[in-house]
């Protein structure tokens, strides 16, 4: 029995030997250290190539050489390899391989009017940010997504839940604003759609078309830009639900250093006045009117598909309370869109249903002194919130003077605004590179105001007053277009598109009743027919609707040779009844051409870059935005009253009609003419990319009311083409990874636009005017008598022009320099009591330098995202410092800045006179985001995916501007103002938010 325990003791250890040897030399072939090579598709090396033995963690860069070493961890391992600007390849451990270039980014599609293209064959300016690019942070409008990030897109944002953002492409090109003076919209093929239709969230891609090359084909609304929203569709696979949602905190970011109540005191005895309106109080006004502001945002899609059909449905809710009290918003988005292919997959059917329905509140922001932002400055911290009763102090005696507090509680305002839109789409596929498209759309549209200034509001004293109106409208679009492309051996590419639209929108349907006079404060605007008054027919206003059609014909030619050598034409012919009826029709036509250099064998042989493509092309778009049917018709309205004596002696008042415009048979479009050279470039296996831009932009036919005489016309003013403006600028784009290994990621991008606007011509020999004067601060003394800008010959928009600053006399009261009244130039001689004489071009609000500049970092899981934003070179009127510096605000029982203290007179006059002393440099480098987001990507099986972020916008801005903010609205025909009444403070947020796919 011993004798059978130990051979089968030898036997064992015997087994465990070679089974032990068998591991052993497991062990080390798997862990055997392998060699190889990697180089480009010419054999030239690769320089920090990425090898990686799938599975695993395991992994390496090749050398100078090229080469790699790595030592692998499991049988049978692969490597994966992987090299920005290349396709990523499996090998075999040891194995050599050449890579291929990765031509994504030249093969992506981009969107351009009416159908798509390869990036590399495209031959105009158009910037397509996708989106995970685009700005993180509390956006009620889609605008807002795109600060910063295309070069020559100039957006100025606002914290007002209520407001929207100004946004400028390329140079303000006319005199008009509103609409006219914003880019033009394109929603899923649909043109001219309202933006509150679509959620952040909802956004696949937005496409900027910034020359005219890409802009003509649109025609006569394109003249200002067009801006091409993609949203999210349904896609081939498992159904798809994603929750995204996020909360933030809102503070305002700089609070105004004005006086406190006993700093008023002291001024008052050091200069040996009385406060007529001390009631003992010690209030921070900024502080019981500013608060913590709340947002939060939800959204569930759902999206799938199977080989003939897909969906996607979304539902978006977003509630933002602002940092003013009163002011807040909510909004409820919906989004629908199915879509089948039918005949054997020859038609493919979509439709689809938007709305949208926000409700905005907000408060009194007027001018002379009715204004929540301007009362929390000029209210006396002397003066209590409330009296002893409980009810709202109010100073008696004190001209525009109104507790901001009671503002906020007794004068209020909601605007409810409701959007719905239905859409059909047919594309049919007749043969192999040749489809035919229908889209029809139809939108409505419908606005409510309803305003209630309380029985006890400082403001309107009529014992109760409510005011309700609304109006609507509606949109049809008719589209219908084919596109037909053919490769002829190999090289030849021949694209060709025509189409018509047809288009119909009414509006300005609605009226509205102002009634007062009521018993208590039960029912505000909710039952108007509690009210005891109205004020007769003056009380009811009414809308006078419109009916606007616009009919197109359009198309386009595309031919390319092999990719290396492409060109592009459009023609577009509109008609439109806006216009007068000898100018109903205009053409825009457009013609480019693109040269990839980089497909010539001299740049090749050069070995320097991966892709190098120089563009130019000259287009005309036109602008006929923001008119309605009138705009060339003479019309007539009510002007007054006079008594009608009937034949029976009966008196009774009736309505005085008089003309309200001149007609213009010749009333024709604004046009605009640009010329582009672009160059896109790549180097270092695509890390380093950008494009430089040169633009010349001239607008001519500007539209403007210009004043005519009385006695050859009905009315004092002619709305006449007449003007030209000229935008002029560069832009450069830069793309780079500095840094690639393993775990870690640097990607970096900056964009910087200089552009330069110039006034051309504002006369002809029929219609003149010597000079435009806008912008009027309203200063306390000078409200009536002086705008600081003038629109004039020779001189960009936004040119100040006002009294220039010369320092004090020996009294410490201000002086300003004299001008000639001939040759506008100084005299040498200074005064205290400038005239309208002594106005001078003192600064500019145009820009010279704009930048975006986004990082992102990315190890393994985690992301971190930097982005700056930048305005450089621009001048800003402090309105809000010349009005707090008046002095005799004290004396009349108001609050004005600390400085005043110590900078001003008490007997100056003029210490708050518009002029240059208040005209600061506006330039300004922002943290505009910072976010720090964590990828847990796949969670089992029934979670698909996981991140979470959190985000602070406007972390900190560096700028020598002495007001509140530096960024001011830098469009319309007014930039550079930062106006006191309506001016809503900027916000420092806080932000955090999760998505979930299930």
């Amino acid at each position: 029995m011993r004798k059978r325990q130990t051979h089968l003791k030898k036997g064992m250890q015997k087994a465990v030997l070679s089974a032990s040897l068998l591991l052993c030399g497991t062990v080390a072939m798997a862990q055997s250290q392998k060699s190889g090579v990697i180089t480009d598709s010419n054999g030239e090396p690769l320089v920090g190539v990425t090898v990686m033995e799938q599975g695993t963690t395991n992994g390496t860069v090749t050398d100078i050489n090229g080469r790699y070493t790595i030592t692998t961890k499991k049988p049978g391992a692969k490597l994966k390899v992987s090299y920005v600007g290349y396709e990523d390849r499996v090998i075999a451990p040891g194995q050599s391989v050449r890579l291929k270039a990765d031509d994504k980014t030249l093969n992506e599609v981009v969107v351009v009017g009416y159908g798509t293209m390869r990036r590399k064959d495209v031959t105009s300016s158009i910037t397509t940010v996708d989106a995970k690019d685009l700005n993180t942070g509390v956006y009620t409008d889609p605008a807002q997504l795109l600060q910063g990030k295309v070069s020559g897109l100039v957006v100025s944002n606002t914290a007002d839940p209520s407001g929207t953002p100004s946004i400028t492409l390329r140079g303000a090109s006319t005199l008009r604003t509103g609409e006219a003076q914003e880019p033009y919209y394109v929603i899923d093929g649909v043109p001219g759609v309202d933006l509150s239709l679509v959620s952040p969230d909802d956004i696949e891609s937005i496409d900027v078309l910034r020359d005219a090359t890409a802009t003509a084909i649109y025609g006569s609304k394109a003249a200002n830009g067009v801006i091409i929203i993609t949203t999210k569709k349904g896609k081939k696979g498992r159904t798809n639900v994603t929750y995204s949602t996020y909360m933030a905190f809102d503070r305002v970011s700089k609070k105004l250093d004005v006086m406190t109540a006993d700093e008023l005191r002291a001024y008052a005895k050091a200069n040996n006045f009385e406060l007529t309106n001390d009631e003992g109080a010690s209030t921070d006004w900024q502080k019981e009117v500013e608060q913590t502001g709340f947002a939060h945002n939800h959204n569930v899609s759902i999206n799938g598909g199977n080989d003939k059909t897909s969906y996607n449905a979304s539902i978006n809710y977003m509630n933002r309370e602002g940092v003013v009290r009163g002011t807040r918003m909510n909004r409820v988005n919906g989004r629908a869109l199915v879509s089948s292919n039918v005949l054997n997959d020859h038609l493919k059917l979509s439709l689809g249903l938007n709305a949208s329905e926000g409700h905005f509140r907000s408060v009194q922001m007027g001018n002379e002194g009715a204004s929540v932002l301007d009362g929390m400055y000029y209210y006396s911290p002397c003066d209590p919130v409330y009296n002893a009763d409980g009810t709202f102090y109010e100073a008696n005696g004190i001209s525009q003077y109104y507790n901001p507090m009671a503002m906020i509680s007794q004068d209020r305002f909601q605007h409810i605004r409701r959007r719905y839109q239905i859409t059909a789409n047919a594309v049919a596929t007749i043969m192999p590179g040749l489809t035919w498209t229908v889209n029809y759309s139809y939108m409505n549209h419908q606005n409510m105001f309803s305003g209630y200034n309380s029985v006890y509001s400082q403001l309107v004293k009529t014992n109760g007053q409510a005011s309700r109106n609304t109006y609507q409208g509606h949109k049809q679009v008719f589209e219908t277009f084919g596109n037909w492309t053919k490769t002829f051996n190999k090289k030849h590419t021949v694209g060709l598109m025509a189409g018509y639209s047809w288009e119909e929108k009414t509006d300005n349907d609605g009226f509205g009743v102002t009634v007062y006079n009521f018993y208590n404060d039960d029912v505000s605007w909710y039952n108007l027919s509690y009210a005891n008054e109205i004020n007769g027919i003056d009380g009811v206003t009414s809308g006078a609707e419109y009916t606007l059609r616009m009919i197109s014909f359009y198309g386009r030619v595309n031919y390319s040779y092999n990719s290396k050598y492409n060109f592009q034409a459009t023609l577009r012919r509109d008609g439109s009844s806006a216009f007068g009826r000898n100018n109903r029709w205009a053409t825009f036509p457009s013609v480019s051409a693109a040269w990839r250099l980089s497909e010539e064998d001299f740049i090749k042989n050069l070995h320097v870059f991966d892709d190098l493509k120089l563009r130019v092309g000259y287009g005309v778009s036109g602008n006929s935005l923001g008119f309605d049917a009138y705009s060339a018709l003479r019309t007539y309205g009510a002007s007054g009253w006079f008594t009608y004596i009937d034949a029976n002696g009966n008196a009774a008042l009736r309505r005085t009609l008089a003309a309200t415009s001149n007609a213009n048979p010749d009333l024709k479009w604004e046009k605009t003419g640009m010329f582009n050279i672009g160059l896109d470039f790549s180097f270092f296996n695509s890390r380093l990319s950008g494009t430089i831009e040169y633009y010349d932009k001239r607008t001519s036919d500007l539209i403007y009311d210009y004043p005519v005489s009385t006695n050859r016309y009905p009315y004092g003013t002619m709305t006449a083409n007449v003007g030209k403006i000229s935008n002029k600028g560069v832009e450069l784009t830069i793309n780079a990874v500095p840094v690639k290994t393993n775990d870690f990621q640097w990607q970096t991008m900056i964009n910087l636009s200089h552009n330069k606007n110039n006034v051309e011509k504002l006369s002809n020999s029929q219609f003149s005017v010597k000079y435009i004067d806008e912008a009027n601060p309203r200063i306390a003394g000078f409200s009536s008598t002086n705008s600081i800008q003038r629109i004039m010959e020779g001189q960009p928009l936004g040119t100040f022009y006002t009294w220039e600053f010369a320092g004090f006399d020996e009294n410490g009261k201000s002086l300003f320099y004299e001008h000639d009244e001939k040759t506008g130039e100084r005299t040498g001689k200074t005064t205290n009591a400038p005239q309208e004489k002594d106005r001078a071009i003192v600064g500019c609000a145009q820009p010279d330098l704009t930048l975006g500049w986004n990082n992102t970092l990315t190890y393994k899981k985690w992301s971190l995202n930097m982005f700056f934003t930048g305005v450089f070179g621009n001048d800003v009127y402090d309105c809000t410092r010349a009005q707090y510096n008046t002095v005799s605000n004290v004396a009349a029982g108001k609050n004005v800045l600390k400085e005043v203290a110590s900078s001003q007179h008490f007997g100056d006059g003029y210490a708050q006179a518009p002029s240059d002393r208040y005209l600061e440099n506006g330039s300004y480098l922002r943290l505009s985001t910072l976010t720090l987001g964590y990828n847990f990507g796949k969670i089992g099986d029934w979670l698909q995916g996981l991140s979470v972020y959190a985000t602070a916008n406007n972390l900190f801005t560096i700028t020598s501007y002495k007001g509140l903010d530096p960024e001011v609205s830098l469009g319309g025909i007014d930039p550079g103002m930062d106006y006191r009444w309506s001016f809503y403070p900027h916000t420092r947020s806080y932000m955090i938010g999760l998505k979930v796919n299930f």
